[in-house]
């Protein structure tokens, strides 16, 4: 109801945990809930920044810290793309946010692969293009 705002952005993270889980039911299952609290907090206050921040520092965080893969960039970008673009105010900026979030998780996922990677020129390529 009209409570769900406070969820946001506490809520982000142990959501994000739980959608990371390497289980495509589960992560079919949970994601939505991202385009929920998107929409909640547009309802809210026009605009859904407090959640793109929220997702964006957290997603950073576990990406590095070793979950998501590339399954779930294509489930997320699937998923939530079809929500927004059935919605009549988010269909513009859901979408680009969602792009941009693919396109960050292409780049922390390409970095901590490269971290590995003897070669310094490919670590300080991949670290340029995270920035």
């Amino acid at each position: 109801g009209q409570h769900k705002i406070k969820f946001i952005p506490e809520m982000v993270g142990p959501i994000l945990e739980m959608t990371l889980i390497p289980e495509t039911e589960l992560r079919k299952a949970t994601i939505p809930i991202f385009f929920d609290m998107m929409q909640c907090e547009f309802h809210s206050t026009r605009s859904f920044q407090m959640f793109e921040n929220e997702i964006i520092t957290k997603l950073d965080h576990e990406v590095e810290g070793g979950r998501g893969d590339e399954q779930y960039k294509v489930l997320f970008d699937k998923i939530l793309l079809e929500h927004c673009r059935k919605h009549k105010y988010l269909a513009k900026s859901g979408e680009t946010f969602v792009k941009l979030v693919v396109h960050l998780m292409e780049r922390l996922l390409d970095y901590r692969t490269i971290m590995h990677d003897e070669n310094k020129e490919n670590r300080m390529s991949c670290t340029v293009n995270v920035l």
